[in-house]
């Protein structure tokens, strides 16, 4: 396949950026999204100019950290995929591909198609985990009963690996859907009950601290979400919300 790539350019995060043309040719349909990227690269780099830089790591959708906003879609036209497991053989030959950073305030851009999305560590810190004895007379996790229901529910929420679709696919750029999922996987499960309180309260503010947007309702998120997180996290997450207010 023949393309041309429009792709976001820019310094560094107090330069100003820009759309730049870039032509590619001979892609197999078989490629990554990422190694489409690579060749780019490759070729940039033969003719002395500086290659597009994009965040990558496992390149197997677990990381998150291959985020790119690609004809107007985070992690492109396919679903349930991240960018790196996008393949070419959804696009055409004689295509025009858009690719930009994923866009939002708490989300700033560092160079070119990455972002900083440390805002979501912060968000992690101020409540995301439990805290365990782990001395003396410790109880057995597997000792504790737990229904399946919860079980299942906890795995779902806990398949979010923070990439930011949620967010730089809202047009509020809220992160209710990652918060939602975080809060969830410990809520519904009695390892986390014991500070469940403080960690909606706390997690919540630090959300709204670092600058995201509200909830549009929309259900943006839960479509463009690689795995699947539901909408019904936001609502446990309300519902948390509202009860660790209403016993503070």
């Amino acid at each position: 396949m023949n393309l041309t790539l429009k792709i976001w350019r820019q310094k560094g995060p107090k330069d100003k950026g820009s759309m730049v043309d870039y032509k590619v040719s001979d892609i197999s349909e078989h490629m990554s999204f990422l190694e489409m990227m690579d060749v780019l690269n490759e070729q940039l780099i033969s003719e002395g100019k500086e290659p597009v830089a994009f965040d990558h790591d496992c390149r197997e959708g677990i990381c998150g950290s291959c985020s790119m906003f690609i004809n107007g879609e985070a992690h492109g036209p396919d679903r349930g995929i991240t960018t790196c497991q996008l393949h070419m053989r959804m696009f055409k030959d004689g295509d025009t591909i858009t690719i930009e950073p994923f866009r939002a305030k708490a989300f700033p851009v560092i160079k070119d198609l990455v972002v900083d999305r440390s805002s979501f560590d912060r968000i992690q810190h101020a409540g995301g985990y439990i805290s365990v004895n782990t001395y003396g007379n410790t109880q057995d996790a597997n000792a504790i009963p737990i229904s399946k229901y919860a079980a299942d529910e906890a795995m779902d929420a806990a398949t979010c690996i923070g990439c930011g679709a949620c967010v730089a696919s809202c047009k509020n750029a809220s992160a209710m859907l990652f918060v939602g999922a975080k809060v969830s996987q410990y809520a519904l499960l009695p390892q986390g009950r014991i500070e469940a309180v403080d960690r909606v309260k706390n997690m919540v503010a630090q959300m709204d601290l670092e600058g995201f947007g509200n909830c549009t309702n929309t259900g943006a998120c839960e479509i463009e979400c690689p795995k699947g997180i539901s909408l019904e996290n936001i609502a446990r997450m309300n519902r948390e919300y509202l009860s660790a207010n209403i016993k503070d």
